[in-house]
């Protein structure tokens, strides 16, 4: 069974972070925030992540802002303008006007032992948790891992 992690990198140091990736045997990051290079993102801020994880974990780092929120939803959601379910509903909408399930069959068919990066400490409301669903109900097989 194929193995998709995901991960938020807000409360958490730059150890604690690499090293739960270390431990669970990550070596491609797949980032999926709307924003990868603002200045309060730390250590998780482009180009420091991808330079990170490449010494780090010898890994890949990879920017999909096609798994990312737009920005109308994204600010409506952070103003709350809508609630969790709001949110869920609209990023439904907006993943089937980008075809994401094509997109998902076509770009991540043949990978595994990836971890979806977003910032949001638990995934509970966090739209990489929602994108990791979307992976699994495309793909099938797939073990979905919170970390």
């Amino acid at each position: 069974m194929r193995k998709i992690f995901t991960i938020g990198s807000s409360r958490k140091t730059a150890k604690e972070f690499f090293e739960t990736l270390k431990e669970n045997g990550v070596t491609k990051i797949i980032d999926v925030r709307l924003n990868n290079n603002l200045q309060i993102l730390g250590f998780s801020k482009y180009p420091d992540i991808e330079y990170f994880t490449e010494e780090i974990l010898k890994g890949e780092y990879f920017y999909d802002k096609k798994f990312a929120p737009s920005e109308k939803i994204f600010v409506r959601y952070k103003k709350n303008q809508i609630d969790w379910e709001g949110y869920e509903k609209e990023f439904a909408e907006l993943m089937a006007y980008r075809e994401i399930d094509v997109y998902i069959a076509d770009k991540y068919g043949d990978k595994e032992n990836y971890c979806l990066l977003c910032s949001e400490p638990s995934p509970e409301n966090c739209h990489r948790r929602l994108v990791a669903e979307k992976i699994r109900d495309v793909l099938g097989d797939v073990e979905i891992i919170h970390l």
